[in-house]
């Protein structure tokens, strides 16, 4: 028989539990509603077009979603093999010691604040790009769009580069997780049967903790979305579509933080709302994504080890 005292703690705890999908749907349900006028006004087009001008009244944020996916998969393309490399260097190749101090550091990069990595982007690696990289891209222009066009120093690429730097320890501390569960029977038998250290790693290891290290990509990416200022320090804040990474633009998260302290009118703070709409329903999408791959990695080890 339940006694008084276990109901107790199971309403807390169901209580507890609940408050987080009630938050989602709370924030769901106050955006839906105030971008309601936003998206029947405009409809396909609030996506579709790439003007935003809040003083004529057009608001278009095709050009912050490209700007927005643009930095984030290019930001996933630089940190995904690196933090991979880190994530089998600390498992696999590192001492007891060397391996705690690359997980040490590696963990320290995701707790600096935004801002901080946004300051050193405007101070350090905005110039840097500027007098060092951009002019040895530029000539490659003629050949390559994404590198065509004038070079400012705050860019698509300098955001993205930032991204990297930000998300690659989310990549390697999923990945480090994931690799280190692959059972030790798989590296054995790989190595019994006459393989190499590195044909251990690419034939067994790395096929056994590829959904994790997927599910930790799809992690980094949706964190790389939804980034504000520091993104916002680098990029330029520049309503146009451009192709070239050098050139400036903008993304999601930097429009909102631009100019919803300074919304213009109804209009404007609707158009606003259903940006900020935009972005929750691709990050929630990505995290799902994510969530699943985890689970499917955690779901083949769970039978593996039933199986044995």
């Amino acid at each position: 028989m339940i006694g008084a005292g276990d109901r107790a703690w199971r309403a807390t705890t169901g209580l507890a539990a609940a408050v987080i999908p009630a938050a989602l749907l709370l924030v769901t349900v106050v955006l839906v509603v105030g971008a309601w006028p936003a998206l029947a006004d405009a409809g396909p087009g609030l996506v579709a077009s790439r003007t935003w001008d809040p003083g004529r009244g057009t608001f278009g944020a095709g050009a912050a979603l490209v700007g927005t996916l643009l930095t984030s998969l290019l930001a996933v393309l630089v940190a995904a093999p690196l933090g991979v490399a880190t994530a089998v260097v600390t498992v696999e190749l590192a001492g007891p010691r060397l391996s705690r101090v690359l997980a040490a550091l590696s963990d320290l990069l995701a707790a600096v604040p935004s801002i901080v990595y946004g300051l050193w982007g405007a101070a350090v690696l905005v110039p840097l790009l500027r007098s060092e990289l951009f002019p040895r891209l530029k000539p490659l222009g003629r050949v390559i769009p994404l590198l065509a066009g004038p070079a400012y120093g705050p860019s698509l690429l300098a955001a993205a580069l930032l991204l990297a730097l930000m998300i690659l320890p989310y990549v390697t501390a999923v990945s480090r997780e994931v690799i280190a569960a692959v059972p030790r029977s798989q590296r054995e038998a790989a190595l019994a049967l006459g393989a190499t250290r590195w044909e251990m790693l690419r034939d067994a290891v790395l096929p056994g903790a590829r959904h994790g290290i997927l599910g930790g990509v799809a992690l980094a990416l949706g964190r790389a979305l939804g980034e504000t200022m520091a993104v916002t320090m680098v990029i330029g804040n520049r309503h146009d579509l451009s192709w070239s990474l050098l050139s400036p633009g903008y993304t999601l998260s930097s429009l909102l933080a631009n100019e919803f302290g300074e919304a213009s009118g109804d209009r404007h703070l609707a158009a606003l709302m259903a940006v900020a709409l935009l972005l929750l329903v691709v990050t929630l999408l990505v995290n799902a994504v994510a969530r699943g791959l985890v689970r499917s990695v955690r779901s083949g080890r769970s039978s593996l080890e039933v199986a044995r």
